[in-house]
């Protein structure tokens, strides 16, 4: 016996009195009635209605039993109505997770914006180095470059590459030079990502096509570009930084950028929103990541593909 649906039709016998109204109104007919009401009393071993030919009247079991199924009903309709306005209205809390090494600068200002929009979602983010599975740990949506996602079956699309460029302050030049050729690093001082986040070889493409690929052995490492940055704000070598976090240190002086005619190879990292999942997508997920790819692609240079990567994945929401 469905008996949320028995109970419905009982519920509908008892505010009608007769079994033809109620087929009627539920659009079934008078034996499903008659057997639903059958099993509920059998269910039960009482006797929930009083029938004759001509009318239909509850017992006092069956009023009993007719305020519980309303208040039961009800109840589940709230439920019911509660969980719907969720995949209609943002709202909740939104868990986030993000590559660490760029967040500081460029997620800051579109969540700022995001919440801005949407008051009722909370976000939760965290920033991570290593390797997430979004569905295995509880993320909504997670920004981040491709090789810290571990789930397989996630939506990827792509939102902006940050490129990479190498920068030192002017007193590091002052006092150690200014490396002419990618060769020259080598008798510099170094400032590098951990081994973990980048490998110790580094390719240089000249303006030619010439690549040079040289191993360098970093004097200082860390696993956060925001400190990296500050190890060459101090004087402490040459590093390779985003370039989205030195270009205001670079117009102002503070950094100085070079080997400017030069390209750093495989350096530059594509950062992509990713989220578990094409259908039952909640409000909240779905008000994210429209919102997202919107900022990103307003502030895209002209010629960029935010949004719409060739991967069968990066697929717009249902």
């Amino acid at each position: 016996m469905n008996q949320l649906q028995a109970m419905r039709v009982f519920l509908k016998v008892a505010e009608t009195e007769s079994f033809g109204r109620t087929a009627a109104a539920l659009e079934i007919s008078n034996a499903v009635v008659t057997r639903y009401v059958s099993l509920l009393e059998t269910h039960l071993n009482t006797r929930l209605l009083n029938r004759t030919t001509r009318s239909v009247s509850l017992t006092e079991a069956g009023r009993t039993y007719a305020d519980g199924c309303r208040a039961v009903l009800e109840q589940i309709e709230a439920v019911e109505t509660s969980v719907g306005n969720t995949s209609v209205d943002p709202s909740g809390t939104l868990k986030l997770v993000a590559s660490a090494s760029f967040s500081v600068l460029e997620l800051t200002p579109m969540l700022s914006a995001y919440q801005e929009r949407y008051p009722e979602v909370k976000l939760r983010l965290t920033l991570l180095h290593r390797p997430v599975d979004l569905v295995d740990e509880g993320f909504d949506a997670g920004v981040v470059t491709p090789h810290l996602v571990t789930s397989g079956t996630l939506i990827n699309r792509p939102l902006f590459t940050v490129a990479a460029v190498l920068v030192a302050s002017p007193d590091y030049v002052a006092r150690e030079g200014a490396p002419r050729n990618p060769v020259a690093l080598a008798k510099h001082r170094f400032l590098a990502p951990s081994s973990d986040i980048r490998g110790s070889s580094w390719s240089f493409v000249a303006p030619s096509g010439v690549r040079d690929n040289i191993s360098l052995n970093p004097a200082y490492m860390v696993n956060s570009s925001p400190m990296l940055r500050q190890a060459a704000l101090s004087s402490m070598g040459i590093a390779v930084l985003p370039e989205s976090h030195v270009t205001d240190d670079i117009a102002s002086g503070a950094l100085v950028r070079l080997l400017p005619d030069y390209t750093l190879a495989d350096a530059d990292k594509e950062v992509s929103l990713v989220y578990p999942g094409r259908r039952h997508v909640s409000a909240k997920t779905r008000s994210f990541v429209d919102f997202a790819l919107t900022y990103f692609r307003d502030r895209a240079p002209a010629d960029a593909n935010i949004g719409n990567g060739a991967d069968e994945r990066s697929t717009a929401l249902p």
